[in-house]
């Protein structure tokens, strides 16, 4: 059909319900997929817990945090005006509570009933008093110390979701867990992989108003994964339907709006998986009993690879609307069609009611990673408008009519490489946004970070590490300037010219730093104001009634800033860097700001920007406690051993390095191996790289995937970044960046 090969979901409300009908109860024909379970409407919650009335009226609840977002619209919002513009200045640390982990910290608690819920790296759950932070129970769900090699980007978590007297989870291994609320004890459990694919699931599941758990999965990265969302009963666990967002073997039985995805496909796709996992971001209108999922990019990223001859490759890269109750297909919008820059649309996904033109919209926003700003009718799917709110060279513009992007010229990477706005990191990654609605703007966590991107002459998966074809070896994507001493050789003679904006839309500069808070208007499509930052990977934001936006930074503080015009009102040293959102709740007439910081995620793996001390923080206006000394960091002599590798060997290497081991060893909050007495030592190095000495801690072991020539020719690219860095130290002392201890 041409609306789907348009990817614009410009239907007329006579083809939606064509197309709706067409598609109902064909779920339970695919594999997989099990039949549509039938469930009793709009069930309330247990007594004492969490249901349909709790969810709906969760707006005007100013004393929990009862989902991931607060509100089923995800807006991230909250009335309560106790911290203020006037106030804010006085807020304090109330109290702090350690972690047992110091890799990526992501999630955003639940409070429910003066207990506050929060996940942690490696899917662990505390729960404490969230007035005294004492510790209530604590829960481990011993996911294997070798998952740890699957997912892209930390071994993080973003949260639960809760109904009932239950508290939902995600584990990193792909299982749903059902907990007692009041314990912590499993209820449940359930498999949602049932694969040995690498899929791994790090974002918080949703609830729907019948009871329906729904949950995503990653490893569109890793491996040849098909995505899917699937729901479960709350109380059961039971599956009650599963929506794939990439067809099948055109040749298999499946729904129609599979097939009709089909026609957008090229070559065989469904052997190597073809992606589009949803790993984050949903939103649900239960007027509408529409969940809305953002959908991943494509396995392998390069569409040369994975479609040879094009297409738009649905879903990859879309908002989808699916009818919750049923799993079956209502509408989509395509944000970046024929995807082959990882421009995922898994970024926040946020519901609204917006008067547009003298008009009132129900409307859904997103900001996803290609740098565009889009507000859409959240019923129909309709472009209502787009603007891009961050540097964008691979397209032109925006089709004003479709919202289709218009593409530059060359950003394909066909024949040559090319460098462009946004890369891989996107214009805005995972960390979720906030709409004030008494400002009427959305806060965006922006970035500014460009990619190069190379087609590999041939190309295949491996068993571990990155698999998505990209670079000149299929190693990966050049971020940014390629500064990092632990990544990328010089590229300088395989780059493409930045193409020149044009055409449809000016593409302005929205900025020049690496990472910015952005107050974005969405009913005029501009900029209100914005706060520069010198890096990346900066917190998500919280927006409250007292006129305040919450956000932690990388290099360690947490602000709050006035949301009107973006004044700095406050801040406070956390020791830590932080990229979770914040949230905060009331109890007895008091108000708290919570921040989960811990500094992690893709970008904490690969840069030494900030140390991890992942805390509960906890503050107020009372607040009368004090975050203990910062550790000492030890000091690290780096004294490498002679080199022994050739300048070929070592170039070899670094290509090896840049595809298996730069998926967490990049410099950041995984040790630096240049400081590892291992690479002194070739039977030290094959015991812990190639036997797995370290699996338990989930340094896994490549087996037979890297022969002993090239663990050590990778052995000899660390000893050179090793020697390399030991001579600029020596030249320039002062630039020394110490590491802290990390588990």
């Amino acid at each position: 059909m041409k609306s789907l090969k348009r990817a614009t979901a410009l239907l007329s409300c006579g083809v939606l319900f064509a197309i709706v009908q067409a598609c109902a109860g064909q779920n339970g024909t695919t594999e997989d997929s099990g039949p549509v379970a039938s469930l009793p409407a709009a069930p309330e919650a247990q007594s004492g817990g969490i249901g349909l009335a709790e969810l709906s009226a969760a707006d005007s609840n100013t004393t929990d945090w009862l989902s991931t977002g607060r509100t089923w619209s995800e807006q991230r919002y909250s009335p309560l005006d106790q911290i203020n513009t006037e106030t804010v200045s006085g807020l304090k640390l109330e109290w702090y509570a350690d972690l047992d982990t110091a890799r990526g910290q992501e999630a955003t608690p639940l409070v429910i009933d003066g207990k506050m819920y929060v996940t942690t790296a490696w899917s662990k759950v505390f729960a404490y008093d969230a007035v005294s932070g004492d510790l209530l129970w604590k829960y481990d769900p011993q996911v294997p110390g070798e998952t740890g090699v699957k997912p892209c980007c930390d071994v993080v978590n973003r949260g639960l979701a809760a109904w009932g007297n239950k508290l939902f989870l995600g584990s990193l291994d792909g299982r749903l867990i059902a907990l007692d609320m009041t314990s912590g004890e499993e209820v449940w459990v359930t498999d949602t992989i049932e694969s040995d694919l690498p899929y791994t699931i790090t974002g918080a599941p949703r609830v729907t108003r019948d009871g329906l758990v729904v949950i995503g999965n990653g490893g569109a990265d890793m491996g040849r994964t098909r995505g899917y969302v699937t729901a479960y009963d709350a109380e059961t666990g039971e599956k009650a339907w599963r929506f794939w967002t990439v067809p099948d073997n055109p040749e298999k039985d499946q729904p129609e709006y599979l097939q009709m995805a089909a026609e957008t496909w090229t070559g065989e796709w469904w052997k190597v998986g073809g992606g589009g996992t949803v790993w984050d971001a949903m939103a649900y209108d239960p007027e509408l009993d529409l969940i809305y999922i953002g959908v991943g990019n494509g396995a392998p990223w390069n569409q040369q690879y994975r479609s040879p001859q094009g297409g738009d490759n649905l879903f990859l890269s879309s908002i989808v609307a699916i009818k919750a109750s049923s799993g079956d297909y209502a509408w989509h919008f395509q944000t970046s069609p024929g995807d082959t820059w990882d421009f995922t649309a898994t970024q926040h996904i946020m519901l609204a009611d917006l008067e547009i033109e003298g008009e009132a919209r129900k409307v859904l926003m997103q900001a996803p990673k290609n740098g565009f700003f889009y507000v859409l009718d959240r019923a129909t799917g309709e472009f209502i408008s787009g603007n891009n709110y961050t540097n964008v060279t691979w397209a032109k513009g925006l089709d004003p009519e479709t919202g289709r992007p218009v593409e530059a010229d060359g950003v394909r990477y066909l024949d040559k490489a090319t460098f462009m706005f946004p890369g891989p990191l996107g214009g805005h990654n995972w960390h979720p946004m906030a709409f004030s609605k008494d400002e009427g703007l959305v806060y965006i966590p922006a970035q500014n970070a460009p990619g190069q991107y190379d087609s590999p002459d041939a190309w295949d998966f491996s068993k571990y590490g990155y698999n998505t074809a990209t670079g000149a070896r299929g190693q990966g994507v050049m971020i940014g300037s390629g500064d990092n001493p632990m990544e990328r050789p010089d590229p300088a003679d395989r780059i493409a010219p930045v193409p020149e904006p044009a055409v449809i839309q000016a593409v302005e500069p929205r900025s020049r730093a690496l990472g910015s808070l952005l107050a974005w208007d969405p009913v005029t499509q501009t900029e209100k104001w914005r706060v520069e930052y010198p890096g990346l990977w900066n917190g998500g934001v919280l927006a409250t009634g007292g006129g305040l936006v919450f956000q932690g930074t990388a290099v360690g503080d947490f602000k709050a800033f006035d949301a009107a015009d973006g004044t700095e009102l406050w801040s406070m040293p956390i020791q830590t860097g932080a990229v979770a959102a914040p949230m905060t709740f009331e109890k007895d007439g008091k108000q708290y700001v919570a921040l989960l910081a811990g500094w992690g995620g893709v970008v904490g793996l690969r840069s030494g920007v900030t140390q991890n001390r992942s805390r509960m923080l906890v503050f107020s206006l009372e607040g009368e406690a004090e975050l203990p000394e910062a550790l000492p960091i030890p000091t690290r002599v780096l004294d490498p051993p002679a080199q022994f590798a050739s300048e070929d060997m070592i170039a070899e290497g670094g290509l090896l390095y840049r595809r298996f081991c730069g998926v967490c060893h990049g410099g950041g909050v995984i040790p630096d191996l240049r400081y590892s007495a291992a690479i002194g030592s070739e039977p030290a190095w094959n015991a812990i790289v190639r036997d797995g000495l370290l699996v338990n801690t989930g340094m896994i072991g490549f087996g037979d995937e890297l022969t002993d020539d090239e663990l050590k020719s990778i052995r000899g690219y660390v000893l050179d970044l090793a020697h390399k860095e030991k001579a600029r130290l020596e030249k320039d002392p002062g630039t020394k960046v110490e590491e802290a201890p990390r588990h």
